[in-house]
């Protein structure tokens, strides 16, 4: 069973074999156990203390050991701008896919649904479904172009990390920051589930502002693993994504073999029932950045690269208020995912369990034509959202669908019809 430090953006240290971390500095001549010293760095050097990432990693043998990478056939995972094809200002929507048959592992599963931003600015993101089978075994994957944030929809996954072992199932996120290599196993034999794919700055916790020094997402419910390490010699492949496009290289040693590490850039867990739900106790909504579990802030101040916001259970007790989420255009645009339940704004269906829409930069959208309806006329006592998890990706910058998503037979060229019954009420 893995095992975690507690903490977000902690320095942690922890070594899997006793005496192996050395004191007083992080290069010494002779490293303990006749390990090679290597640093992990995910932010510039000459970063701000409180945003400087590294982190010094204790290995039986160093990264470099391998041999020229060669360009991989993924077939399914791109990266921005995908084509020279207008962007429909139409809101999308689509059912998901059936679980996957025959042997197809994580990484291969992989399939760009949706991106914006460049792989070369640092900015943007990029936004993935995966459809596994199959553990990942001997092979193994980094990626230098951004950070992944995994929410997992059908089955768990173990995550083999350089350093240690993240377990996480639906209702729970991981984070693997750029860079770090790791291996998928399916506990649970299929998994389905999306990937963000962060070209920006880091995910964090995001400033509480007037909500003061509680709510939201609690820092010490943030676990980190502790060190665990794979010493085999065999034949084994390191796939990588960089510069957009996928590459491979044979290795003849597990990449996993960190022994110890210190610092504070490192994968982690959060599980999302432990979110300290905000709402209003008197009239109308907060906005559903109230919602936000983590942040990649943009140049802007206050505007986001990529901001994770959940809508878990909850209170509902606004007097005199259309309770679900308003009819609204937005300047950021919006992808959300289900992961269980029926999200309260979609109550007339099409917004399944691994299911996902878009709705780009102020394109309308809102609740459907039932869900008004049955709100409108609704007796405004306390009541609980329950039995739902729904979660969105929001970006300053614009989705843009890829030409693979867009030929899905999930996409519901129907969607718009939700809204077509929504009656003129106006009596002048």
């Amino acid at each position: 069973m893995a095992k975690y430090l507690s903490g977000f953006g902690n320095e942690h240290a922890t070594e899997a074999k006793a005496g192996t971390l050395p004191h007083g500095q992080n290069s010494p001549q002779r490293v303990p156990h006749g390990l090679y010293a290597e640093q992990l760095t995910g932010s510039p050097f000459t970063a701000p203390r409180a945003r400087n990432l590294r982190s010094w990693l204790y290995r039986i043998r160093p990264s470099v050991v391998h041999k020229p990478f060669a360009p991989y056939a993924h077939g399914t995972l791109q990266s921005p701008p995908f084509t020279d094809d207008a962007v429909s200002p139409n809101q999308l929507r689509w059912s998901p896919a059936p679980l996957a048959t025959g042997q197809v592992d994580w990484v291969d599963s992989l399939f760009t649904v949706a991106g914006n931003g460049d792989v070369y600015g640092w900015s943007g993101l990029a936004v993935h479904m995966y459809n596994a089978s199959v553990g990942m075994k001997d092979r193994y994957f980094y990626n230098a172009d951004g950070e992944l944030l995994i929410v997992p929809q059908h089955g768990g996954l173990t995550l083999r990390t350089e350093l240690g072992v993240l377990d996480i199932k639906p209702t729970e996120i991981a984070v693997i920051p750029r860079g770090i290599k790791f291996a998928v196993d399916l506990p649970d034999g299929k998994a389905r589930g999306y990937v963000a794919e962060n070209y920006g700055s880091p995910l964090t916790l995001p400033d509480l502002g007037p909500i003061g020094a509680n709510g939201l997402a609690n820092p010490r419910d943030f676990l980190t693993p502790v060190a665990a390490y794979e010493d085999k010699d065999g034949t084994f492949e390191l796939v990588a994504k960089f510069g957009g496009n996928v590459w491979t290289t044979p290795l003849n040693h597990s990449p996993l073999d960190v022994v110890a590490w210190h610092g504070n850039y490192a994968p982690y867990k959060y599980d999302l029932t432990l979110f300290n739900t905000m709402n209003t106790v008197s009239f109308d909504h907060p906005d559903p950045s109230i919602f936000t579990v983590l942040t990649s802030q943009a140049d802007t101040h206050g505007t986001a690269n990529l901001d994770f916001v959940i809508f878990p259970p909850r209170w509902m007790v606004a007097e005199d208020t259309f309770r679900p989420p308003y009819f609204h255009r937005n300047l950021m645009s919006e992808f959300m995912g289900l992961i269980y339940g029926i999200y309260d704004g979609k109550e007339g269906g099409g917004f399944e369990p691994g299911g996902f829409s878009i709705h780009n930069c102020m394109s309308a959208h809102g609740p459907d034509a039932a869900v008004f309806e049955k709100a409108s006329a609704a007796d405004l006592k306390p009541h609980k959202i329950e039995g739902t998890l729904a979660f969105m990706f929001e970006s300053k910058y614009i989705f843009k669908p890829t030409a693979q998503a867009l030929a899905l037979v999930g996409l519901q060229g129907d969607y718009h019809t939700c809204w077509q019954g929504l009656k003129k009420h106006f009596k002048g």
